[in-house]
């Protein structure tokens, strides 16, 4: 079945995200956010893409870009085999890194992408990692500088100087925006992940110290097992696997 055009936004403005497959790591220590970043300037300049604003989780990116020109595509691609290669090569794997295609929206309208920026800077706080003013891996300290390779110039004139833009970020807004969609994985994805981890079997999580077990537990919530299907797969109880931190 073909794929579904992308829509274009008539604004320029973009949001994207993209992600580690099944959920995985993409930024293992500090070099690979640099090293994301660094991809993330490079193509940015190259492509005629102005990024407006970052923030790198764990595991998924979220992107604020305008893209005047509609380069969005061949952007994104770029970025997605340059940190492919480098991550595969760093940690000695092969395979897809980013799950899927990256996800877009277009963004219309000033309100919503006030909403966006916003939504962006906060996500650290959203996952309750610590304030977004906190966060080392977000565009959060960009804002109205000049000497950075992210343009906050439109939000500067909308919001103000930076009592004003840490105002606005403190708002009380329950702001809603594109995300990746939770799905259930199947019982078949759920081996494959297994798999994944070097498992040969679910059962034999049960031979682990308590620290590797909940390791192991903690990192199949993360890839989006559910609790019933651990405990159908290792035989360890629902008990323990709802006491164990994602």
């Amino acid at each position: 079945m073909p794929r579904k055009a992308r829509q274009k936004s008539c604004s320029g403005f973009v949001h994207v995200i993209i992600r580690g497959i099944g959920k995985q790591i993409l930024f293992e220590e500090k070099s690979d956010y640099l090293f994301f970043l660094s991809i993330l300037k490079k193509n940015a300049h190259e492509n005629n893409i102005i990024v407006c604003a970052y923030c790198m989780m764990e595991n998924h990116v979220h992107l604020l870009l305008f893209d005047e020109d509609h380069h969005l595509p061949l952007f994104m691609k770029k970025i997605g085999v340059s940190y492919a290669i480098y991550y595969n090569q760093k940690y000695q794997r092969i395979g897809h890194v980013f799950q899927d295609r990256y996800k877009s929206e277009a963004v219309e309208n000033t309100a919503y992408l006030l909403t966006v920026f916003r939504y962006i800077l906060k996500n650290p706080e959203k996952a309750g990692i610590c304030p977004a003013s906190e966060y080392q891996w977000s565009s959060f300290n960009c804002f109205g500088r000049s000497d950075t390779f992210i343009n906050t110039s439109v939000f500067s004139e909308m919001i103000g100087g930076w009592e004003e833009y840490v105002n606005f970020l403190h708002a009380d807004e329950n702001d809603q925006c594109m995300e990746y969609s939770m799905m259930r994985k199947t019982d078949d994805e759920a081996k494959e992940i297994l798999q994944g981890m070097g498992l040969t079997s679910g059962t034999v999580v049960q031979t682990f110290s308590r620290k590797e077990r909940d390791s192991a537990i903690g990192k199949m919530l993360r890839e989006g097992l559910s609790i019933r299907q651990i405990e159908r797969l290792t035989g360890i109880s629902r008990g323990i696997i709802q006491k164990i931190k994602r």
